[in-house]
This record gives C-alpha cells, structure tokens and sequence, in this order.
C-alpha cells in the first residue's frame, strides 16, 4: 500500500481504479475475456509455499509466519520494509534490470504481520465501529501482504520519489515495461485492470507478487489471466457490463459504481459472475433516496444508483446466505454517493 494517510493505507484498493478508467460510452462492454485454467491445481496446505493463495477467500495457511524468513531494508524515503528472502533477491535482480533501461523503483511496502493487521481493525472497531472497520480494513489473515511475497514499488522518475497512488497511475508506459519484465524474475502482476470480481480488489500497477517460477510467471502474465484463474479456483469467462443509457451519471461514474459491486463479489467464494447491469435512472426517485439514507444515518447521502446482477453459485456453496448450485438473476445492489465521490454500497438482495 502507499505512502499516505492512516486511513488510506487500509482502505480497499479497488477505490483507485476510477482513475484509470476510460472514457463515456454507453453499450454494453465484456470485461473478461473467456480463458482455459491451466494444468494447475491449488491445494490447501498449512505451510508455506511460493505458490500459496491468499485472497479474500483463502486465509494465510497455518503454519506460514514460523516458516518465513524475512529481510529488512529502507528505502529512499526512509521507510524500513520487510520482505520474504528470497522473493527480495529477485527484487535486486529485477530492479538492476530496469536500471539498465533506466527505469528506477524502491519498495514501497512488502511484508505486514497479521497481528499488525488485527490491531488497525481493533483500533477502527473501537473509533469508528465495527461496520465501518469492516468496510474499510482488509481482514487479517486474508491480506496477500501477510505472505512477504507481495510488493508494492513506487517509482523514482527524474531523482524524485512518486508515492503517491494518483501519481504514480499516470506513468503508463513506465509500468508497462515494468510488468514485461516482471515473468523473467519470477514475479507477475497481481491485480488485473477488470478481474475484480476475482482478485476483489482495483487494478493496481505498482502490487507484484513473488512465486517463484519463471515458466508459471510467463503462463500467467503472457494470457492476462489472474493467479486465481491459473491455479484453477476461479473462472475467468466473460462478464456482460451494460450501463445503459443514463442521463444523470457519465460511464466513468457508472464504472466506478460497478468496481465496488465486484470487489464485494469477490468475498463469494467460487460464485461464477455472468453480468451486471444499470437498473436505469428511472430507479433514482427521491423515495429511493430517503429509503437509502434510512439504512444508514450516518451518511447523507445526494446520489444514488441501482444495479442488477445475474450469478451463479458452486455445487457446494461456502457462504451461508446462498444456495448451492443456484441460478441468481436480477439480484439487487443499491450504491450512494459519498462525500469523497466514491460509491458506499448500502444494501443487497432481493
């Protein structure tokens, strides 16, 4: 995570991806494109391996923080920042190549304990609640960033440090020759630009992911899948998004509105997400609104929106609120407008 406020370093990432969304349309768009798993098959293990899954869905395994071993290291803002041993000397040797095409980066953050973890979601529970702590603090023991396998770099251009998330989303062409290399030392990227109903979080440039193996690092990155998808636990067929014909919000707006709604989808596991689509402006009706700022009168809210969603649930779900092997249509997700501008989702269902 960045360099910034106390907040921001737990908020969910998926807030950042509307600044690299593009711009207004109207039809429908597919967002992923349908690709074969491979021959890889994840297994659940307790200790620790370089291929281990850690999302919102699969907990750090058992045994992983007795079996790290760690180094540590400061950067060139002054940060001290712990990262598994080997996943570092592949850093040195990945950052030593993109210094000869004179491209410079440092670490920004890598390893975070999942006691650390539960003391921020402690100390938000306590400030601000536990719906809002649950809202807004990654839970420990889901974090990738618990592995030490996880790097967020930031970069250096013209001997200054760019930090900053909004700063550092505009060197396209910089990140892109970043990610090329990235296969070669055994990394790939980790959060894919339209995969956040599999990876639960935003496109994220700078979050890399150490496993080890070059020739499964080139599989995954050469067929843009996510490492969900190459270790078989999720499907990466393709996913209708129609905004429609909205008067009242731009695409951007409405795009914004939807990663959220995936993001959140991400937390059901093994759920197959087939569309989503703008319930239309006619849903946008000041009994709508008064309802909405009824459900929670913490916020007043201003905007609202409405979207519908059709999924698909596995042979044998995990979550309790659904049915096993169960066709959902037009199920519900009501969003309103925060003071930041970002979308709050307020409630879901039928």
């Amino acid at each position: 995570m960045k360099k910034r406020s106390f907040i921001s370093i737990i908020i969910c990432m998926c807030l950042m991806a509307t600044l690299i969304l593009t711009s207004c349309g109207e039809k429908a768009d597919t967002e992923s494109k349908s690709s074969k798993n491979t021959t890889a098959t994840y297994v659940e293990s307790d200790d620790f391996s370089y291929m281990a899954l850690v999302n919102k869905t699969h907990k750090l395994p058992k045994n992983w923080e007795k079996q790290l071993k760690t180094v540590k290291m400061t950067n060139s803002v002054g940060d001290e920042v712990e990262t598994e041993k080997k996943a570092y000397d592949a850093y040195q040797k990945l950052k030593a190549a993109l210094k000869k095409e004179k491209i410079y980066v440092d670490l920004d953050s890598a390893r975070r304990s999942v006691k650390e973890q539960q003391r921020i979601m402690d100390d938000f529970t306590k400030q601000y609640g536990a719906d809002y702590a649950a809202k807004t603090v990654a839970k420990p023991g889901y974090s990738e960033h618990h592995t030490g396998l996880a790097l967020d770099l930031y970069l250096i251009v013209d001997g200054k440090d760019i930090v900053e998330n909004e700063d550092m989303i505009k060197f396209t062409e910089i990140w892109a020759k970043i990610h090329k290399l990235l296969p070669k030392y055994g990394f790939i990227l980790r959060y894919l630009e339209g995969k956040e109903h599999i990876t639960g979080y935003g496109y994220e440039p700078w979050h890399i992911r150490y496993i080890d193996d070059a020739k499964a690092a080139k599989e995954i990155t050469d067929k843009g899948i996510t490492f969900e998808s190459y270790l078989g636990t999720a499907s990466e067929d393709p996913v209708k998004i129609d905004y429609g014909k909205s008067k009242l919000y731009t695409k951007k707006q409405l795009e914004a509105a939807v990663i959220q709604i995936k993001c959140k989808f991400a937390f059901w596991h093994e759920c197959k997400l087939e569309n989503i689509r703008y319930a239309g402006d006619k849903a946008v009706t000041e009994k709508n609104l008064k309802w909405i700022n009824s459900l929670d009168k913490n916020n007043k809210y201003k905007k609202i929106c409405e979207f519908l969603m059709d999924f698909h649930t596995p042979e044998k779900s995990k979550d309790d609120a659904l049915e096993s092997d169960h066709e959902y249509k037009d199920y519900q997700w009501w969003l309103a407008q925060n003071e930041e501008g970002g979308w709050d989702i307020v409630s879901q269902g039928y």
